[in-house]
């Protein structure tokens, strides 16, 4: 309580002016509206490399159209001064939390202890994304305390928030990984992060086992914080999953060509995970109502643009580079921005989409209607769109002195740049 009041002082409601970002002028081109022949279809890995074809002019021109961080900051900040890996700054930290994580998720039973830490063994951790946005986020949101405290007593109050906050990253991994052992099995997916899926190995029953291992443990570890906003925050989250799933599972034919509900689902799969938990670390800091929608923000908007790049690489990507195949959301009947984006151009698309892909020609098919269509770019433009709103939040957070703060801002902002530009 005492940190909390005092931070709440130092970070006053001040807020800088928000940067304006500019609406995104999208690229026009003539479309030629030719109808594939009957009996000209490209088979189904002809089409995504036409598909894929244009990565690379979009990638080398997604600089330009995002803005790399400077954009944000042009005349009116310093935050942007040098660019700064976001990994690096915390490595030492995450090789913490790793091992920790490890140590919470060990079980009694031997096979329920294989399975729980299945993604959580040195080498497939994953990129540990969520994890280094919530300690750059904490860093970011904390100020040093005036000195009229006693340094000891700050030091301490320091740690003891820190620890916190680094709970809130394992709470956020351990909830992460039981969502895509639990979507594995669901999708059936047979590879993940390169090796095999959990319930390809060990079998549906203990995958979806072990998921419900790692969310009670989950809850475990939420319930030592002693913060009810926070821990209804993250249960939010979880009942967000659920309902984005069973969303996905049970379209009607209206709402997978509505733009508005991918979206919706998109947040309660991905981006609400970020946003709750980027919330939460601002809360357990003692900021403002103002402050922790700001990192909420961040997180929302970030956790968009990843989701619709992944729908890019699921396109454009190959299963060597994604670690799981390439193609799975169209085969497994999903319909994602992209597909989306180009039913606007072909409205003769939507028809093959309400069939649900069942039938592998209609796979063909819309991969050409796609290939001819401006689907792909204007998915990376609307994730370049949301990219840069997250960039904003942080250049709106309160002005600080504090060096660490605000190199950990810089390398919020540098997150946005490399979730465009990333290829796996």
């Amino acid at each position: 309580m005492l940190y909390s009041r005092v931070v709440s002082r130092v970070f006053t409601r001040s807020i800088l002016n928000r940067c304006q970002i500019g609406c995104l002028v999208f690229c026009s081109q003539d479309q030629q509206q030719v109808l594939p022949n009957s009996n000209g279809f490209q088979s189904s890995r002809e089409a995504a490399d036409k598909v894929s074809s244009s990565r690379a002019m979009y990638l080398s021109s997604s600089l330009a159209l995002h803005g790399f961080p400077r954009r944000y900051h042009h005349e009116t900040s310093s935050v942007v001064e040098e660019q700064t890996d976001p990994f690096s700054i915390v490595a030492d930290e995450l090789s913490v939390l790793a091992n920790r994580l490890r140590s919470m998720v060990v079980a009694e039973v031997p096979k329920l202890a294989s399975a729980a830490e299945y993604f959580f063994k040195m080498g497939v951790e994953g990129k540990r994304f969520r994890p280094t946005i919530l300690l750059l986020m904490a860093t970011a949101l904390n100020i040093s305390v005036p000195g009229s405290a006693h340094h000891g007593v700050i030091d301490s109050l320091a740690a003891e928030l820190r620890t916190r906050q680094q709970c809130i990253a394992e709470i956020t991994e351990m909830i992460h990984v039981a969502s895509l052992l639990h979507d594995d099995v669901l999708d059936d997916a047979d590879a993940r992060r390169g090796i095999g899926s959990l319930n390809f190995v060990m079998g549906n029953k203990i995958a979806v086992l072990a998921g419900d291992f790692l969310l009670s443990r989950a809850c475990v570890a939420l319930a030592s914080l002693k913060n009810t906003e926070v821990v209804s925050l993250l249960a939010t989250v979880v009942e967000h999953l659920v309902t984005g799933e069973t969303m996905q599972m049970s379209t009607t034919s209206e709402q997978r060509c509505s733009m508005e509900y991918y979206l919706q689902k998109t947040y309660y799969k991905t981006a609400s995970l970020i946003s709750n938990s980027c919330k939460a670390v601002a809360l357990l800091a003692g900021q403002t109502a103002e402050v922790s929608v700001l990192a909420y923000n961040y997180g929302k908007n970030l956790g968009l643009a990843f989701q619709l790049i992944d729908d890019v690489l699921d396109f454009t990507g190959t299963s060597a580079s994604l670690g799981k195949g390439s193609l799975t959301d169209i085969r497994h009947g999903i319909v994602t921005a992209p597909i989306l984006f180009a039913i606007e151009e072909f409205p003769q698309l939507r028809a093959v989409v309400e069939r649900g892909f069942e039938n592998p020609t209609d796979v063909d098919l819309a991969l050409e209607y796609l290939g001819k269509s401006r689907g792909i770019a204007r998915t990376r433009e609307l994730a370049m769109e949301y990219a840069n709103r997250a960039a904003a939040t942080i250049e709106s957070l309160p002005v600080t002195d504090d060096e660490d703060a605000r190199k950990s801002r810089r390398a919020l902002i540098d997150l946005t740049h490399r979730v465009i530009t990333r290829t796996k």
